[in-house]
């Protein structure tokens, strides 16, 4: 995705000039803009690519699929490769079927909801401003594509339970978030990046539950 353009390139002229970047906004005026933009979305969808390291054992895991959000308080993570799960949550209950285990976890939705920022915000019950120390990227506040780079703290501690850093990608034209990273307190990263977007599909509340398949074994976490 991002390309390395050595002197001996650029000197060259075998790529032309960049772009020049509008100039960046103030960090107060940007965080308003990506609130606003979530604000107008009544629901989104897009496709996602989750990358894992396990800095344990120097390994990278790969999955994609689409996601749905819908305000408020809803969301499904619907993996497709390379093994088929879905994460489904809504104001009640949240499910993680895991189809190839013949197996369901449930699990109380609030717990999720309430300690979770990043899905807070993204379900439309969170604001950036309150829930978090926003601030720009360093060294770089702006991406090769001339997306703003920012990093979070949460305000309330506990809120993001093992979460050492979380950095999110916003896109320069609609202000959306199209990457999102953390690392954890074992050095563990996880990145996932958003494209086709597209807001106000007006997505059905049946997609946001969940019935097991006959004989599926249903688990409980408290």
């Amino acid at each position: 995705m991002f390309i390395l353009l050595t002197g001996f390139i650029l000197l060259t002229g075998i790529f032309p000039p960049l772009p020049l970047l509008a100039e960046t906004p103030p960090l107060d005026e940007l965080v308003e803009k990506i609130q606003s933009s979530y604000e107008k979305a009544e629901d989104l969808k897009a496709r996602f690519v989750q990358e894992t390291t396990i800095k344990s054992i120097r390994k990278v895991e790969r999955e994609e699929g689409t996601v749905y959000f819908k305000k408020p308080k809803k969301m499904l993570w619907d993996y497709s490769s390379p093994k088929s799960k879905k994460l489904i949550i809504n104001p009640r209950k949240a499910w993680l079927y895991i189809p190839e285990d013949n197996l369901v976890y449930v699990q109380d939705a609030r717990k999720i909801l309430n300690s979770r920022l990043v899905i807070r915000f993204l379900t439309g019950v969170g604001r950036l401003k309150d829930d978090f120390l926003v601030r720009f990227a360093q060294p770089h506040e702006r991406d090769s594509q001339g997306n703003y780079l920012l990093e979070l703290k949460p305000r309330s501690p506990g809120t993001t339970a093992g979460i050492e850093r979380l950095a999110l990608t916003v896109g320069k034209d609609d202000y959306h978030i199209i990457a999102c990273s953390l690392r954890d307190t074992y050095g563990n990263l996880t990145r996932i990046t958003f494209r086709n977007i597209t807001i106000n599909n007006k997505l059905s509340d049946s997609l946001f539950t969940f019935k097991p398949p006959p004989g599926t074994i249903v688990q409980s976490i408290p």
